[in-house]
């Protein structure tokens, strides 16, 4: 028997999810105020995130090639910025990770952070900010694609294990091997590695420090596809990313919500929500798209109500 608890937390999160679906269609579409809109931020030498818009997608490079991409406090606080910014905009429908240079990123910027932290200061402190390893709320609540090339170690590789759906170069070297360094992994590994690859393979990195191909990446399950180079890796990225946009925005995001709530919550109270968003799904402009399409034969054209 489900547990009356759990009831109210899966109608909670339905109400949530339902809120902006039932503005939409009680005053039309919500449009995208110009506070709402995602800005590019272009590439520059001296900028450390990137932002692009391309239609409903969006990719964010992080473009510290000059120190193997390593992430200090600034980008990070950058980073988490932009997934804020990508979360709030209701033009954008899916987002694609990738970095510059010749590797995706070696990690953390260990001088930098310890600097940070002797500052006293705290990160990503305030409003405006979604923590890229997910560690804290607010979290994402739209696809993220991430394409990986070349060294993919620690950090960058629990911002890869964050993502929902990965690419990976045929040449990329991952990495866990913090312990090695006297330091534990603290983005999240310990947690989604042993998830999605595995206790034993997990483990198995985590605890020696040695290092793995993408091949075995794909063995494991921690990537979903292998490309030739590191072009074609963010090209295959882009592509998953506009099918996805491509997609009803609504079912997408209810999609990603009850698999969270049950990965990290409880998977009765994901499944008792499943009817009530499924209704709410069914008076909607995009469910009539999407059937409408199907009889004429034609490609579903979404807008999000």
């Amino acid at each position: 028997m489900f547990r009356f608890d759990n009831v109210m937390i899966a109608f909670a999160i339905a109400a949530l999810w339902l809120s902006p679906l039932q503005a939409q269609q009680n005053g039309g579409a919500l449009s995208t105020s110009q506070t709402d809109r995602m800005a590019d931020i272009p590439y520059g030498l001296q900028t450390k995130i990137t932002v692009e818009r391309q239609g409903q997608i969006v990719l964010i490079g992080i473009n510290r090639p000059y120190i193997d991409n390593r992430v200090d406090p600034e980008s990070m606080e950058s980073l988490a910025r932009a997934y804020y910014d990508y979360d709030r905009d209701p033009s954008l429908r899916a987002a694609v990770l990738f970095g510059y240079g010749p590797r995706f990123s070696k990690g953390i910027d260990v001088e930098a952070t310890k600097s940070f932290s002797q500052s006293g200061r705290k990160l990503m402190d305030g409003p405006g900010f979604i923590d890229p390893m997910g560690r804290t709320k607010p979290t994402l609540t739209k696809p993220l694609v991430v394409a990986v090339h070349g060294d993919t170690w620690n950090l960058a590789h629990e911002l890869f294990l964050a993502a929902d759906i990965r690419v990976a170069s045929e040449d990329t070297e991952f990495g866990q091997d913090e312990n090695t360094h006297g330091r534990f992994p603290g983005g999240g590994a310990t947690i989604r590695f042993p998830r999605e690859a595995g206790w034993g393979n997990a483990m198995r990195y985590i605890l020696t420090g040695d290092h793995w191909g993408a091949k075995e990446a794909l063995r494991m399950g921690t990537v979903q596809e292998l490309a030739p180079d590191r072009e074609a890796a963010l090209a295959m990225a882009i592509e998953i990313a506009k099918k996805i946009a491509a997609s009803g925005p609504l079912g997408t995001k209810a999609s990603l919500a009850t698999s969270h709530m049950a990965l990290e919550g409880s998977e009765s109270a994901a499944l008792v929500g499943l009817g009530e968003q499924y209704r709410a799904l069914l008076t909607t402009r995009d469910f009539q798209e999407g059937r409408d399409a199907e009889a004429q034969r034609r490609p579903p054209v979404y807008e999000g109500r």
